[in-house]
């Protein structure tokens, strides 16, 4: 669209691309959930913005290694806002375009599973990155709520160890340095690939492979939007960007819908 088009004009064709739609997909980034409290990454807040050793405390091979790390790890969930969270009012635009069917598959980088804490259905999530609500021992495999090891630590274990095999244990959400599950990952290519509509919300589309998502939309005919309040990689190919802020735009989109 053109540069001049207004806000409102944006929202309003936007509605009308989804409403026209036979599928419709989304992904979904950190911008996504800081109106629940939670802070972005790369945004001038952004966790690693204001702290860029916490990216390289995040990579696997220094998480399994050193057990600083890993306290570190425990402690950032129990203080941190993340596991607190509500769902806000975009997560909630996002049940509103499903539950009008208007919703195929919605990936997320997130991994606080506010998705389907807001009421989408689990089965039409997928948590490329995983998701912190559950831990897993990287030894045997065993694992369950996260709640379960969090209580451990304000119990007093600062690195509790696997119940079953004395294995450490992490949250699962994926590190720096961990494989993505294929099986997910084909899921998202899938339907990025069988979309009319691909909507981009939240996420500077940087990190990879999430950030090829919008090209295979675009290789295979999809009209491509992207709603994020900061400049993306894919702004000069989308078909329309709305920067401003998603509490502002989505669920006025999902209204119109």
């Amino acid at each position: 669209m053109d540069a001049s088009t207004s806000t409102d004009e944006a929202i309003e064709t936007i509605a009308s691309w989804i409403r026209a739609a036979r599928r419709v997909s989304a992904l979904t980034g950190a911008g996504v959930s800081t109106d629940s409290g939670i802070p972005d990454y790369r945004g001038p807040q952004g966790i690693w913005t204001k702290d860029p050793a916490a990216q390289q405390r995040s990579n696997i091979q220094t998480y399994m290694a050193d057990p600083d790390a890993r306290r570190r790890h425990w402690r950032r969930w129990l203080d941190g806002p993340t596991l607190k969270a509500r769902p806000n009012d975009v997560h909630r635009a996002f049940v509103t375009l499903e539950r009008k069917e208007r919703l195929d598959t919605l990936v997320t980088q997130n991994v606080d599973g506010l998705h389907q804490a807001a009421g989408t259905l689990p089965a039409r999530v997928v948590e490329l990155h995983g998701n912190v609500r559950r831990y897993l021992c990287m030894n045997c495999g065993e694992g369950g709520p996260t709640e379960d090891v969090l209580a451990r630590v304000r119990a007093g274990e600062d690195d509790p160890a696997c119940l079953d095999c004395g294995g450490i244990l992490k949250t699962a959400g994926i590190s720096f340095g961990q494989s993505l599950v294929a099986e997910d990952l084909e899921r998202a290519r899938r339907a990025a690939a069988t979309a009319d509509v691909f909507v981009a919300a939240g996420t500077s589309l940087t990190v990879f492979p999430a950030a090829y998502l919008p090209h295979v939309a675009r290789a295979s005919g999809a009209r491509v939007v992207v709603l994020n309040a900061q400049p993306t990689s894919f702004d000069d190919e989308a078909d329309v960007v709305v920067r401003a802020s998603l509490s502002d735009t989505l669920p006025r989109i999902a209204e119109l819908v």
